[in-house]
């Protein structure tokens, strides 16, 4: 039974899967038949011999229903390894974004002003737009692109979150 006043925490899953078709449909499955939310979802292949690929998922819930999610990922059939970046301790995450700005005179140039007090790279330029490359932890890329809606943002690319745990242990 879910109790009102639990807090809803963001957790951040790194899960280690055979690379092989159809394993992302099934966690994503396991998500939606659940009506779990993604916040983000990010996969690469890992391993050297290509069999190996790296989901890392971004979801919130209560406390039960982020254990839910963590048991039930440990029970698909291609996952190898699950483990909670959020709860074993020390991890870096980070985020990749591409921002499209138009803008001309002033707004052109407060646009170069803050990408460069928030280290965007410009990667395109024309006389009528910008296109920034912003990586860094979500919070910073959401700050700089609230920054630049009033400057003329008109297109934005995420990546997702990847994490990766500090020191010597691994996944």
């Amino acid at each position: 039974m879910i109790k009102k006043n639990e807090p809803i925490e963001r957790h951040t899953i790194a899960v280690l899967v055979d690379n092989e078709a159809g394993v992302l449909a099934r966690v994503a499955g396991l998500f939606s038949g659940r009506g779990y939310n993604i916040d983000s979802l990010t996969v690469s292949e890992v391993s050297a011999n290509h069999d190996v690929s790296r989901v890392t998922i971004v979801t919130s819930g209560t406390p039960m229903v982020i254990e839910q999610i963590k048991a039930q990922l440990e029970r698909l059939v291609p996952v190898r390894k699950v483990n909670d970046l959020t709860v074993d301790g020390p991890h870096v995450e980070r985020e990749m974004a591409l921002i499209k700005v138009r803008g001309e005179g002033d707004k052109r140039v407060e646009a170069l002003r803050l990408a460069d007090a928030f280290r965007a790279r410009i990667v395109d330029s024309t006389n009528a737009s910008f296109v920034f490359e912003i990586t860094g932890a979500s919070a910073k890329i959401d700050a700089f692109t609230d920054l630049m809606r009033d400057i003329g943002l008109c297109e934005i690319a995420r990546t997702g979150v990847v994490g990766i745990t500090r020191g010597k242990d691994v996944l």
